[in-house]
């Protein structure tokens, strides 16, 4: 994102992740409040999870695009949120989550209702959004910062970021993957998972004079049909919801084109099976 280059002379790290031991303390309080803030586009509370809704959280490079892609989708999303996620460092701030000296990655939470949309879908979302195979990094963005990584709430989640991670590695013709998978829980001792970056940052590029920048690199490579990699258990339950239809009229385009995309909600009524 803005001012790479100076992330790296202030300590990023294009290479490797700082130890939890050498982090950054931290802070037991919120350094970003967002009490009450509303979607910008979606209207909805961001910090609300309505009952019987589902979180997905994840980190493919720049957040400001990453974000775009998922409010975007036409339905069952609640809000989008960026912020920092897996790291070592309590409560960080954006800077401090730039300089790489905290562990964080540049992350999405996206609250949905799984009754309206697979999680499937979001996962499918987030690897055809970027180049997974970027170690600690995303285009000209390089550090931890930028790493790509996916955090799972439950055992379905895990098989299927897993299972899906490997038929996508067959896909991209077997370069590697190098996406960190993770449990949520994993950083409890940490201050947990995530933490909402400051309001400015939030839907920033739906906001008058934001500058469109994005720096994933969508490769323009399709995960493979979900009943080719699915656990055979799970297909009804996590069956996606977008048809093919909507991935081949609004699917991530090699190069990052979500910044000349518009900020409204994509409608049914552009795909058709």
């Amino acid at each position: 994102m803005i001012g790479s280059i100076i992330d790296l002379l202030s300590g990023g790290d294009a290479v490797g992740m700082i130890s939890p031991d050498q982090a950054m303390k931290g802070r037991p309080q919120p350094m970003a409040n967002i009490k009450g803030l509303r979607h910008y586009v979606l209207g909805n509370k961001l910090e609300e999870v309505p009952e019987g809704y589902e979180q997905a959280v994840f980190g493919n490079g720049c957040f400001w695009g990453s974000e775009k892609n998922i409010w975007r989708l036409p339905k069952g999303i609640h809000s989008t949120a960026v912020g920092y996620c897996a790291g070592f460092t309590p409560n960080p701030t954006y800077e401090e989550a730039c300089s790489s000296k905290t562990g964080h990655t540049e992350g999405v939470r996206v609250v949905y209702n799984p009754k309206e949309i697979s999680f499937v879908d979001v996962m499918r979302m987030f690897w055809e959004s970027h180049d997974p195979t970027q170690f600690m990094g995303q285009g000209n963005d390089r550090g931890s910062q930028y790493r790509s990584g996916i955090y799972y709430f439950n055992d379905d989640q895990e098989r299927l970021i897993n299972a899906s991670k490997a038929a996508y590695e067959k896909a991209l013709g077997g370069r590697e993957i190098k996406t960190e998978i993770a449990a949520a829980s994993d950083y409890e001792k940490y201050g947990g998972l995530w933490n909402f970056a400051e309001p400015h940052h939030q839907q920033y590029l739906a906001k008058p004079g934001a500058r469109p920048y994005c720096s994933a690199q969508p490769q323009g490579v399709s995960l493979p049909a979900f009943d080719t990699w699915a656990p055979e258990d799970l297909q009804e339950k996590y069956k996606p919801t977008l048809p093919e239809a909507f991935w081949k009229s609004h699917g991530p385009r090699k190069g990052c084109s979500v910044v000349r995309l518009g900020n409204e909600l994509i409608l049914e009524s552009s795909y058709a099976n």
